[in-house]
């Protein structure tokens, strides 16, 4: 069991959500901490008498680096949210949250269920201050690099200010995840000429340019400049990005059997294939979603980031590794502080607008 001091730099892991089980999260742990020996302490969440012989075996045996909390249960991804949050109050989700929101550990990390995850999240550690909803950012391959997309399915029904504050949220992530110093912010339409889109989209535009300053907006984009050296965040309710980012996830699974498939029709394509396997490998490796491993779930008053149900141990090993940087970031307090210029500015505007008529 983890002591109940405050310990905001340990990371909390749900080691029992995953569809590939708890053998899978210790296998990540072991490589993460290979991987990176300044890695923040990380507590295991879930049965111990599963995890402890799991840790023997892996040999990762030092309390002052990794450390178990018991938690009898665990929420499935069969389980409905809400029902879940009230009949599983000892599930290894539940726990690891609580470890947030009192200060004994400053993220968490899970690949269980999403929507169990993001109720529970919002319920329990509550959105900051200036911000009414919360969104979920993840990292997309394009030209020469990555963007930002948010928010990526937890709000769909999102209004003007929401779009505002997915703009703070995500530059912020974009600066620590991709070390861009002042991320080009665009908003996800159907045409970058004034007026196109819809209500949502035209509002939205306003309050970016009044924004400019504490954001970067680059203006509208639409879908062919998305995944072109452009903008490095992407701005849209969880609506379009859940169905932009499956959209993607989708295609790059459907090119890459095709391209298999046609490698294979005969010899001659099989020994191009062979002599091209530098170049497929480098490819692979840039469109590889276990390369950053998770979302965060940004906007609350602690951090939660979100890795697929079936992440093998590579992608849990890089969700572990991306938490550790958001900790070294302070990400929250940065965000904080921009959500406070950004509301004021718009309360300014609001007066000023009621004023004139």
């Amino acid at each position: 069991m983890v002591n109940t001091s405050r310990d905001t730099g340990r990371i909390a892991v749900d080691a029992m959500g995953g569809d590939l089980g708890p053998a899978e999260v210790v296998e990540a742990l072991k490589l993460a901490l290979a991987q990176d020996h300044g890695l923040n302490p990380v507590t295991l969440v879930g049965d111990e008498e599963i995890l402890r012989p799991l840790l023997d075996k892996a040999r990762l045996n030092d309390p002052d680096h990794v450390t178990v909390f018991h938690a009898s249960e665990v929420i499935t991804m069969d389980d409905k949210p809400l029902q879940a949050l009230k009949r599983k109050k000892d599930s290894s989700m539940i726990r690891a949250i609580e470890l947030v929101k009192e200060g004994q550990a400053s993220i968490v990390v899970s690949c269980g269920n999403t929507g169990a995850l993001m109720a529970a999240g919002t319920i329990r550690l509550r959105t900051m201050d200036g911000i009414a909803r919360p969104a979920l950012a993840v990292v997309v391959p394009r030209e020469n690099g990555h963007f930002i997309l948010i928010d990526a399915g937890a709000n769909p029904d999102a209004k003007p200010e929401h779009l505002l504050h997915n703009a703070i949220l995500g530059s912020h992530y974009c600066s620590v995840m991709l070390g861009v110093k002042s991320p080009r912010v665009g908003l996800m339409t159907i045409g970058t000429e004034e007026g196109k889109g819809n209500a949502l989209i035209a509002e939205t535009h306003d309050l970016l340019k009044q924004a400019q300053g504490i954001i970067n907006y680059s203006g509208p984009i639409e879908g062919f400049q998305v995944f072109s050296e452009h903008v490095d965040v992407v701005v849209c309710d969880g609506f379009v990005g859940n169905i932009m980012l499956k959209s993607w996830e989708s295609l790059v699974s459907f090119f890459s059997q095709m391209l298999k498939e046609e490698l294979q029709t005969n010899p001659l394509r099989m020994a191009g294939a062979l002599l091209s396997k530098g170049a497929f490998t480098a490819l692979k490796e840039r469109v590889n979603p276990e390369r950053y491993g998770g979302a965060p779930l940004l906007g609350l008053r602690g951090n939660i980031l979100k890795a697929h149900g079936s992440s093998n141990r590579y992608a849990i090993r890089s969700a572990i590794r991306a938490a550790n940087e958001i900790i070294k970031a302070d990400l929250n307090h940065r965000i904080e502080t921009d959500v406070q210029r950004i509301n004021a500015l718009l309360a300014q505007s609001n007066l000023s607008s009621s004023t004139l008529s």
